[in-house]
């Protein structure tokens, strides 16, 4: 279980920042009830597997298209060079446009019309038809958890893992459970002390806050919270403050525009700090564009999560993502979201081929389901910390939790720090929280 909690949920209340997501209605269980359970062809048929993604949503259209790009540019891959067992794997795309109708109406779709073999890379804003590829027994896998489908439902694997009962029920009762990981490598590599935490006076970011805050008390540091108008954010105000109170670190709870914002602010006051921590989602190449005006801030920007930074050219699986991406003509633009999405499609690859010995004979649902339910932690080619999926009754107090980590430097782009990722490990408490 790796809850990245400052990966995940972040994205989620900046989206409810930006605008609030269509809930739509359900449709009724009858309507999927006995349907959903065949196997995809057999033989010589490709294989054919669905990415869900909110390709347009109220965060933009770019906010969740990474993982869907990363896997088809490996699926490309695999096709060029004679599919998995000879079957070439057929795609099937399909925009939820971030609403719960357009996922139900994805899932509909992709699960019972087109008999999808697996869901692969999903990044949905609101995956309200996760029930139903669950009951369907549809594996998904390695979706980006936005949200706590992948903490409730058996036969979704997000790219983070579980360790929850997953029985219909979020986390273990209602609640799960985050690390303090990320707050535990600054203080003990970077020294810092004192944290800022930025929200907007808005719910779901403000609850996001409380969240990190309590973290970063947790790990011992003296915490000093901004909080600015979501209408009419005094940006200059906050980072003001922030520099008088000599803040080592800053988190935020905001979208990307006011993340950028934050940092113009603090550059005009003067507020030079160890690190602007940012997430995954933020993990991307168009840092120096996207904050253009704030280059001391910039040059400050950190980045955790659980997979290996896409700048690391000297790892092999590393370049052949590159190399893939490049083929598919987004050698120019990449992203960490890219790199998960990759070996996501690379998690089902090695799923099918472990079907019939790999003879591409019957690749179905419940064959790939059992192979990513094995019980063995997958790395995608040292892509990804080992991931895990166990059924723990209750949750662990502490836990040890590694995590990637790279900084942002101009002409260089995110420099890998703290050292292998494998290996930047640490014991932290779980802490609860309401998702």
């Amino acid at each position: 279980m790796r809850r990245r909690v400052p990966a995940a949920e972040v994205l989620l209340a900046a989206a409810l920042l930006v605008g609030s997501a269509a809930c739509g209605s359900r449709l009724p269980e009858s309507d999927f009830e006995g349907r959903g359970t065949a196997p995809a062809p057999v033989g010589g048929a490709p294989l054919r597997v669905g990415i869900i993604t909110s390709a347009t949503s109220p965060v933009g259209g770019s906010a969740f298209t990474g993982p869907r790009d990363g896997a088809r540019a490996y699926f490309d891959r695999i096709n060029a060079r004679g599919g998995i067992g000879g079957r070439k794997v057929d795609v099937r795309t399909c925009d939820d446009g971030g609403s719960g109708v357009g996922n139900n109406d994805c899932v509909h779709k992709l699960v019972e019309e087109q008999q999808v073999v697996a869901l692969v890379a999903t990044a949905s804003l609101d995956y309200a038809g996760a029930s139903r590829v669950s009951h369907a027994r549809v594996p998904d896998i390695g979706g980006q958890s936005i949200g706590s489908a992948y903490d409730t439902y058996p036969h979704l694997y997000g790219i983070y893992g579980s360790l929850a009962p997953r029985n219909g029920k979020p986390g273990w009762d209602g609640k799960l459970y985050g690390g303090t990981e990320v707050y535990r490598y600054f203080k003990r590599e970077q020294g810092a002390r004192t944290a800022a935490v930025v929200s907007y006076n808005q719910a779901a970011s403000a609850a996001y806050a409380r969240l990190v805050t309590r973290g970063l008390k947790a790990e011992g540091y003296r915490v000093v919270t901004e909080q600015v108008d979501f209408a009419l954010p005094n940006f200059r105000a906050a980072a003001a403050d922030l520099k008088e109170q000599g803040a080592d670190l800053v988190f935020d709870a905001m979208d990307t525009h006011g993340n950028a914002q934050l940092c113009e602010a603090m550059d005009d006051v003067g507020a030079k700090v160890t690190a602007k921590v940012t997430n995954v989602q933020n993990w991307t190449s168009s840092v120096a564009e996207d904050y253009k005006d704030a280059p001391r801030c910039r040059n400050a920007l950190w980045a955790t999560g659980s997979s290996r930074n896409y700048e690391d050219t000297g790892h092999p699986a590393v370049r052949e993502f590159r190399a893939g991406m490049k083929a598919a003509g987004k050698g120019d633009a990449l992203s960490q979201w890219q790199l998960e999405g990759w070996a996501a499609a690379m998690w089902f690859t090695d799923a099918a081929k472990s079907c019939a010995g790999g003879a591409g004979g019957d690749v179905t649902r419940a064959c790939v389901d059992r192979f990513i339910n094995r019980g063995r932690p997958y790395s995608a080619r040292g892509l990804l910390l080992p991931v895990n999926f166990e059924h723990l009754a209750e949750p662990p107090r502490t836990r040890r939790t590694c995590l990637s980590v790279a900084r942002w430097q101009d002409g260089k782009g995110w420099v890998t720090r703290g050292g292998d990722m494998n290996d930047n490990c640490f014991d932290v408490p779980q802490l609860s929280y309401q998702p």
